[in-house]
């Protein structure tokens, strides 16, 4: 089993920036394309950033200019760089990991982000 470990959120004033990591443990074997996520209040979860193995990247628009993700494949570690955060950007962030077809995608716990002056 793959568990995946978020850390960095917290309370941040508009115009901040957080570092978000994601450790994942277990029988990782290989993670395939990671992600992160965010679920405001009462909205659906929806993407942020995912990044391949190789390191191809994708952002939603929302947070294209703002966001960097980066992954460490070493450390099986993926990071998201959220810049200029606004209140809109308050949600939990969870990231997840594609473990390939047969084991299916794992999921970490969430952090809090929360953008308020």
């Amino acid at each position: 089993q793959v568990q995946l470990v978020e850390s960095g959120g917290g309370l941040v004033q508009p115009g901040g920036s957080l570092r978000l990591s994601c450790a994942a443990s277990g029988s990782i074997g290989i993670i395939y394309t990671m992600g992160w996520y965010r679920q405001a209040p009462g909205k659906q979860r929806e993407l942020v950033a995912g990044i391949t193995r190789s390191g191809n990247t994708n952002y939603a628009d929302s947070v294209k200019g703002r966001a960097t993700i980066s992954r460490d494949n070493n450390k099986n570690t993926v990071y998201l760089q959220l810049n200029s955060l606004k209140p809109d950007d308050t949600a939990v962030y969870y990231c997840n990991g594609d473990l390939g077809p047969r084991r299916g995608i794992a999921w970490g716990q969430g952090t809090q982000v929360t953008v308020s002056s």
